[in-house]
């Protein structure tokens, strides 16, 4: 009886593994290529720090692919000049960056994407994602999944850290301002600085105590403004990028050490 009931106990196993084997091995090749592309502008890549791909199975959190965008931006013609055509190809040119993931499905599996950039910049990076159902065996190749990131990136030229200003005396500002993919900005370029705001501001304790307008310095994404300073102590030097057409905003910020 005894042996009766082992044997009966190893052929269910064994029928369970094989099953197990079976299904595993049943799962198809599924190719997946995604993008993260800078709200109003290009591919986010290697100038910026690249971008963070993840694909996550949404029922058990478990990371199915994971990667990096680390080439180009694509190509400025396709993208921003010539006018699109519903179904042509947009990001899927040489030299552009995107992630393939090569994934083994065994059924159709919802999933969450997720872009993550630009990775150079911490102030400026952002997250986007999305969900949606793949299908085993059927590849989503060319342009893939487009991620949207919004922002700009922006970094300071002056006053370097450590600057200590003095009371009663304007000082200058001046900053750096890119889309989130590193694209140019200036006066009548592409990404045109006409139509968005650069501010520079002084906060003490949470309040604004002096804002000014920040103008084109002459040289491609540069912007400088001069900022009075009327009490001694520490503030924090604020600049702001605004493009709310575009959801596009954009901040840097350091501690400043006024003097009397």
């Amino acid at each position: 009886m005894k042996v009766s009931r082992l044997l009966s106990t190893i052929a269910f196993f064994t029928i369970f593994l094989v099953t197990q084997l079976y299904a595993r091995a049943a799962g198809k090749e599924t190719k997946v290529m995604v993008r993260a592309i800078a709200r109003d502008a290009k591919i986010i890549g290697k100038g910026v720090g690249g971008a963070r791909i993840t694909i996550r199975e949404v029922s058990s959190g478990k990371v199915l692919a994971e990667g990096m965008l680390q080439d180009g931006t694509g190509d400025t013609a396709v993208i921003i000049e010539k006018p699109h055509v519903r179904g042509e190809k947009i990001y899927d040119t040489p030299g552009a960056s995107g992630f393939l993931a090569v994934l083994n499905l065994e059924r159709p599996t919802v999933v969450e994407v997720t872009a993550e950039g630009p990775l150079g910049s911490p102030e400026a990076t952002q997250r986007s994602s999305k969900t949606l159902l793949l299908v085993p065996g059927e590849d989503i190749l060319g342009d893939g999944i487009v991620l949207e990131i919004h922002g700009f990136i922006v970094k300071t030229l002056a006053p370097q850290v450590g600057t200590k200003v003095k009371v009663g005396m304007p000082f200058e500002v001046k900053v750096t301002v890119t889309m989130a993919c590193g694209c140019p900005t200036e006066p009548g370029g592409h990404w045109d600085s006409n139509k968005f705001r650069v501010v520079a501001r002084l906060v003490r304790e949470g309040n604004v105590e002096a804002e000014v307008p920040m103008q084109y310095a002459g040289v491609q994404n540069t912007y400088s403004g001069n900022l009075p300073v009327t009490a001694a102590g520490q503030v924090e030097l604020q600049v702001l990028a605004m493009d709310p057409v575009n959801a596009n905003f954009g901040l840097t910020r350091e501690d400043l050490t006024i003097i009397p």
